[in-house]
C-alpha cells in the first residue's frame, strides 16, 4: 500500500461517500496528476495509486467537495514523503465552515 485517505463529516458523525480525489506530485513543470478515486461508501479511498510513481516527493491530495460543501468547494492538502515504503493515511475531516487534515499510520 501507498496512499490512501479517508473523509469524515464531523457535522453527522458519518463517512462520506462519493467524493472525487486526485493525487497529484511536483515537478520541474509543476504537479502532475498521477492517480484519481472516489471515496466509497465508507468514505474511504485505498489502493488507487501505483506503487511504480509512488517516489520521496511533494504531493497534494485534491478534494472535489463541491457537492458536500458550499464554502469549500475543493480542499488541496499539500504533503512530503521522506519514506515511501512506509504507508502513508491522510484523512480529511470535514465540516460545513472548516476541515482538518492530519497524518494517519
Amino acid at each position: 500500500m501507498t496512499l490512501s485517505t479517508h473523509v469524515l463529516d464531523t457535522a453527522t458523525g458519518e463517512p462520506v461517500a462519493g467524493i472525487p480525489v486526485r493525487l497529484q506530485r511536483q515537478h520541474d513543470s509543476g504537479f502532475v496528476e498521477i492517480a484519481a478515486g472516489s471515496t466509497n461508501g465508507d468514505g474511504r479511498l485505498s489502493d488507487w495509486v501505483p506503487e511504480e510513481l509512488w517516489h520521496s516527493g511533494t504531493y497534494r491530495l485534491v478534494f472535489d467537495t463541491a457537492g458536500r460543501s458550499g464554502f469549500f468547494p475543493e480542499i488541496t492538502v499539500l504533503f512530503f514523503v521522506a519514506e515511501p515504503s512506509r504507508h502513508h493515511h491522510v484523512p480529511l475531516l470535514l465540516s460545513p465552515y472548516g476541515y482538518t487534515p492530519y497524518r494517519w499510520s
